[in-house]
């Protein structure tokens, strides 16, 4: 640890500067500066998911030709989430990620971020998911 009335420099085990801390009168000085730039290192943390693309979605039940009604109940087998109506369910346990005409919809969990497959045949549905590499 280096520190000077203005800053406090913090470094690891090895001597990697790992982080520092600036004064608010230091601060105050440079925020216009440096606010954009910590702004866009948050934005690619945690960037800003897509929209879903509902219109994908809303495409395939108009020309919806299956034999049976449409059905937007969504589970996830990973985890056990589940909704009897994805698209009015107000805690969003599952996110639209697309749908096609050929009838195939896919989902995330919210819960345990798996993708959810949800594959519409003329006479019946089947549900398939998948984990994230990184295991979560």
């Amino acid at each position: 640890m280096t520190h000077s009335e203005n800053a406090l420099f913090l470094y690891d085990k090895d001597g990697k500067l790992h982080s520092v801390q600036l004064s608010a009168a230091i601060w105050e000085q440079c925020r216009n500066k440096l606010e954009p730039y910590i702004q866009a290192a948050f934005a690619k943390e945690a960037p800003t998911p897509k929209p879903e693309p509902l219109h994908e979605w809303e495409e395939l039940k108009q020309y919806w030709d299956f034999k049976y009604p449409i059905s937007t109940e969504v589970h996830c087998d990973n985890c056990g989430a589940n909704s009897s109506d994805w698209e009015n369910d107000p805690a969003k346990p599952f996110r639209l990620k697309g749908a096609n005409l050929g009838g195939l919809v896919v989902f995330s969990c919210a819960h345990c971020g798996a993708t959810i497959r949800k594959k519409h045949f003329k006479d019946h549905i089947c549900f398939e998911y998948s984990t994230t590499a990184c295991g979560r």
